[in-house]
């Protein structure tokens, strides 16, 4: 089994922000949270997380609802990437990955050689083994975002989730990281604001709008100019690349 919502709803503020909302990923597939500013993609992942409760349905890890179950249980299970994370402290990178091994550590603390090989593994994942002992302060934009994800893999989850983890980042460094993403032997669940990456990336997508899902399954079944202009307000076509087999967004201005 794994991360499962179930007609989850919640209000925060006095506004209903999610409404009714299920999501059951396939195990080890990329599942993209897809729609405009104020859909939900956040809020939704609030309670994937279970830093916030839903006021009705629920929320499940391997069937138990995620209420009842401890914070530690939860986050040696469930990792998480925000927007652009950051650290105000002047870390070194590896300092920065070893907070992922905070739910696996005894009340005695210290690092064990199952902490330092499960650093080492996440740091070579995402390809900043030579970053290690370099202050997280000299890294690019995109190399934080992969040492964040280093971080989360040394939790050794089994689901993760992202919220729009491409902002702030340029086109290379988008793909470079969608790309790692998606290879992760991990469920993983991703807000995404660019429908293009999601359809490259993505093995389903979910589309939210005004805190409601409006459309389920693959990006390229569910992406059309129809719903783009339902969710959106945007028109746009939708064109078939003959060498990948995959469907491109391409976005008409509205001056036209």
């Amino acid at each position: 089994m794994t991360l499962n919502a179930d007609r989850v709803s919640w209000r925060r503020g006095g506004r209903l922000v999610v409404d009714g909302v299920s999501l059951h990923p396939r195990p080890g597939s990329t599942v993209g949270l897809l729609g405009p500013n104020g859909s939900g993609k956040s809020s939704l992942l609030r309670l994937l997380q279970g830093v916030a409760s839903p006021d009705s349905g629920a929320v499940t890890l391997d069937g138990a609802d995620l209420a009842g179950l401890r914070r530690r249980e939860v986050a040696r299970a469930v990792a998480t990437v925000t927007q652009q994370a950051e650290t105000e402290a002047d870390m070194l990178v590896a300092d920065v990955v070893r907070l992922g091994r905070t739910p696996h550590r005894s009340i005695f603390g210290g690092d064990s050689a199952e902490d330092a090989r499960a650093i080492a593994g996440a740091l070579e994942h995402v390809g900043l083994t030579a970053k290690a002992d370099h202050l997280w302060h000299t890294l690019s934009g995109g190399e934080r975002q992969r040492a964040h994800i280093a971080r989360a893999l040394a939790q050794e989850p089994r689901e993760l989730l992202l919220d729009e983890p491409t902002n702030h980042l340029d086109i290379r460094h988008q793909i470079e990281l969608l790309t790692l993403v998606h290879e992760l032997p991990v469920t993983t669940i991703v807000a995404l604001h660019d429908l293009n990456l999601a359809v490259t990336f993505c093995d389903d997508v979910l589309v939210l709008r005004e805190g409601r899902a409006v459309a389920a399954g693959s990006p390229h079944e569910v992406l059309t100019a129809e719903l783009i202009a339902d969710v959106y307000g945007v028109r746009a076509r939708l064109i078939r690349d003959p060498v990948t087999d995959r469907s491109h967004v391409l976005f008409e201005p509205s001056f036209r």
